[in-house]
């Protein structure tokens, strides 16, 4: 077992801003996916000599938003920088980003995030700044010599939350990113479920060690992965006597290893300097006012409404806040339906279940409220009991079909003819002497002789009905002899 307290783990995520229709500083569409490369450019993305650039005055409200709702300090007076390094994925071959240090004010500082219901994870700044290009290649990026550039993200607008080395372990890491993707998710500034959306480097220290930053981290799993072996990567080091280097790394997703790219960059090789075509940024009180009272409900105080108003558990609660589309999936079924703890279940449980086996998004199920509100109907209604509801509940997200749909077509409605369920009591009677006589002097084996009926009837008869009438058949022998 790795000690927590020799693990260090901060992290530096980056956040598009999707709902924007527009990059950063140009009007480019912010809408790049599925475009043909290259196309979604203009002078401002080039950094032409003339072509000004202009701050998205939406971007800034996002990114308000975000700081506010991670309790950060927001600037007064906030300014861009120019970021100059060899940027071969910007087409201006810098960026234009903040700087919290020589005079340089990010957007905001200070702020936290709490995950394990005690554990504090501080936020040391929060600032804008433009995304990069895509770069891909031919084969693998330790063999190509060949690299493709995809200018249409390049100029998108970017959010950057980084943390203190707050963390101890690759699980709080990604708990953490969790939390934090349901808080952009609620605010409606960001969709985590889209690639790329929210990205994350790493950075990671051992037993006091140097500082070691992880690269192209592409999931939330990936990143506690990546932190595994990094952590057994560094340990080993350690235990040869060898020391750290602090150096960028890249996570191999496919061989599930990282690799060095090169050394850590110092602050000074980026030649940070004032953007000299966008003035200081003025935020006063009014605007943080009018943002906050644009704020929706967050996941915290959802989770805390639903567990007063609907009567569940605190855990149930948190499962379904963390992702705004399934709590919303969970209110609207209600509305629909009055029935929060049957609906609740099963999009905690089941849904949940459903997407990690087959590893897709809700977003891309053709499932509505209606869908759940109906299935937790039929059964309280008796019309279906629980396995034939799991059965439905396959097919329902599968096919999109409403359950009623599946029941008509299947005919899987329960069958409740009190003559036709004793015809095959009778039969299993006559087929299970054995398990007759059992019966007679041990309730438990009336279980089996249920779960011979039920077979006969694939599961379809109410089963409360079923034990009634054995019961009946069964005091009827005993009086009979």
């Amino acid at each position: 077992m790795i000690k927590e307290d020799l693990v260090k783990i901060g992290l530096e995520v980056h956040c598009q801003l999707t709902k924007l229709k527009s990059k950063l500083f140009c009007s480019c569409s912010a809408d790049y996916r599925g475009k043909e490369p290259n196309t979604n450019i203009c002078p401002v993305c080039f950094g032409i000599p003339g072509a000004l650039p202009v701050l998205n005055e939406k971007a800034l409200k996002y990114a308000l938003m975000v700081a506010l709702a991670l309790n950060a300090k927001v600037s007064e007076r906030t300014l861009f920088y120019r970021k100059n390094y060899f940027y071969p994925d910007m087409p201006k071959n810098f960026q234009i980003s903040q700087y919290d240090k020589a005079g340089g004010i990010p957007l905001a500082v200070g702020g936290r995030l709490i995950i394990n219901g005690n554990k504090i994870i501080n936020i040391r700044r929060i600032h804008l700044e433009e995304d990069t290009g895509k770069l891909s290649y031919e084969g693998t990026i330790e063999s190509s010599n060949v690299t493709y550039i995809d200018y249409n993200r390049a100029g998108i607008a970017l959010m950057e939350i980084v943390t203190e080395p707050d963390m101890n372990s690759p699980k709080e890491a990604r708990l953490f990113l969790q939390k934090l993707s349901s808080i952009l998710e609620h605010l409606g500034v960001c969709d985590p479920s889209l690639e790329g959306a929210v990205r994350c480097d790493a950075n990671i220290s051992f037993g006091g060690g140097k500082r070691v930053e992880i690269k192209n981290i592409s999931s939330f799993k990936e990143v506690e992965r990546a932190l595994r072996f990094e952590i057994t990567r560094q340990r080993s080091l350690v235990s040869k006597g060898i020391d750290v280097k602090s150096e960028t790394r890249h996570w191999d997703d496919v061989r599930r290893v990282t690799f060095s790219l090169r050394l850590k960059e110092e602050e000074g090789d980026y030649r940070y300097f004032p953007e000299p075509d966008l003035v200081p940024i003025e935020i006063s009180n009014e605007m943080i006012q009018q943002v906050l009272s644009e704020m929706p409900e967050l996941p915290e105080a959802r989770k805390k409404r639903f567990i007063n108003q609907y009567d569940l558990s605190s855990q149930t609660a948190e499962v379904l806040t963390s992702r705004k589309i399934l709590a919303d999936l969970f209110e609207e079924s209600v509305r629909f339906y009055p029935n929060p703890r049957e609906i609740s279940n099963w999009l905690a449980s089941d849904l949940l279940a459903y997407l990690s086996d087959t590893n897709k998004e809700i977003e891309s199920l053709n499932i509505t409220p209606k869908h759940f509100a109906e299935l937790a109907h039929l059964i309280d209604n008796g019309l279906i009991n629980r396995n034939i509801a799991k059965s439905i509940f396959i097919e329902m997200v599968t096919t999109g079909k409403m359950p009623s749909e599946i029941v008509e077509e299947r005919g899987l409605k329960k069958i409740s003819d009190q003559h036709y369920i004793s015809e095959i009591v009778d039969k299993v009677f006559k087929e299970n002497e054995k398990a007759v006589k059992d019966a007679l002097v041990n309730e438990k084996a009336v279980n089996y002789l249920m779960g011979c009926v039920m077979k006969n009837s694939s599961g379809r008869i109410d089963p409360n009905i079923v034990l009634q009438i054995i019961k009946q058949r069964l005091n009827q022998i005993k009086e009979g002899d």
